[in-house]
């Protein structure tokens, strides 16, 4: 067996489905919220499918922005397998489907099916100097804007 589970990350809460395998889903979709007890009951989630397969679970996730940190920290704290894939990556996998359903439990199932259809790596974690570098690009970015906003206004006065 070769579980893994689909997690559809959402502002304050997310969607799992898990997989034994391949086109076998195991239960339904589980919907927890982004908080201790939500964290919590989802761990149980993780634990039950781990307990049933005898193995544990890969966790795959879309990079939601700021919305999918608290879930990540939370499997890093845990030791848990996870990839974050692009969710240019995801969508051109529905866009394979003849039928066009979107909600999160949907969302939750194709992303377990993605992890069986495509070679997907773990998440490699970003060094702090890397995530220096990318907060001051974006300073910069924001600052030539802002440049650049300021010289067209003063020319307009002229």
């Amino acid at each position: 067996m070769n579980p893994v589970i689909g997690l559809d990350v959402s502002k304050g809460e997310s969607h799992a489905q898990a997989f034994a395998e391949r086109g076998m889903p195991h239960g339904n979709t589980f919907r927890f919220e982004h908080n201790l007890e939500g964290l919590a009951s989802f761990l149980t989630y993780v634990q039950a499918l781990e307990s049933f397969t005898g193995k544990r679970p890969a966790i795959v996730l879309e990079a939601t922005g700021h919305y999918h940190s608290p879930i990540v920290q939370f499997l890093d704290k845990h030791q848990y397998l996870y990839i974050v894939i692009n969710p240019l990556i995801s969508h051109q996998a529905k866009k394979t489907s003849l039928r066009k359903v979107k909600t999160d439990a949907a969302d939750a199932y194709q992303l377990g099916e993605l992890f069986y259809k495509e070679e997907l790596e773990p998440y490699k974690r970003r060094g702090q100097f890397l995530m220096n570098l990318r907060y001051l690009t974006r300073q910069r970015e924001s600052l030539t804007d802002m440049y650049v906003l300021a010289k067209l206004q003063f020319q307009a006065v002229l």
